[in-house]
């Protein structure tokens, strides 16, 4: 595994796969401010919180001239459903099965829960400035309060 890519260093611009089949990379952004939070999987209690709490932040995020992006590796079918389901408004997109953003970023990683060990996402938010560069990341993040200190964050950048 690479080592981690952390503040200073260019977000990786790697294609993610939108729910309705298209695709999304961080060159999209490039001139603006943008957020991407990397979760573990679709309508899971904290997935779903995090999710919701950046949704409902959507437009102060849009305000602040900043885009935001949520992923996953579920696939876009799911994510689709999911942001249904719970009325999302932040767009979401699915990173490849192997050798994605998560892998290049180093947060697809070995998680254990139960004696089982297994890979998985490891929840973190990049903050990336106009110049593509990481500002700031948030590693293993607690949901309660997360999406209001982003927003702070991106304000202030």
């Amino acid at each position: 595994m690479s080592g981690r890519i952390g503040a200073g260093d260019a977000f990786p611009d790697m294609a993610m796969t939108t729910p309705d089949g298209g695709s999304v990379k961080a060159a999209d952004f490039a001139g603006r401010k943008l957020v991407v939070f990397f979760y573990p999987k679709d309508d899971t209690p904290g997935c779903t919180t995090e999710n919701k709490d950046f949704s409902a932040l959507h437009a102060d995020f849009e305000a602040a001239g900043v885009a935001v992006l949520g992923v996953s590796k579920d696939p876009p079918a799911k994510h689709a459903k999911f942001a249904a389901k719970h009325g999302l408004t932040v767009p979401l997109a699915t990173d490849a099965e192997t050798g994605g953003v998560s892998d290049a970023l180093g947060i697809w990683t070995e998680k254990s829960m139960y004696g089982r060990t297994y890979m998985g996402m490891e929840r973190t938010t990049y903050l990336v400035g106009p110049d593509g560069r990481i500002a700031q990341v948030w590693n293993k993040v607690k949901v309660k309060g997360h999406a209001e200190e982003v927003l702070a964050a991106a304000r202030a950048l």
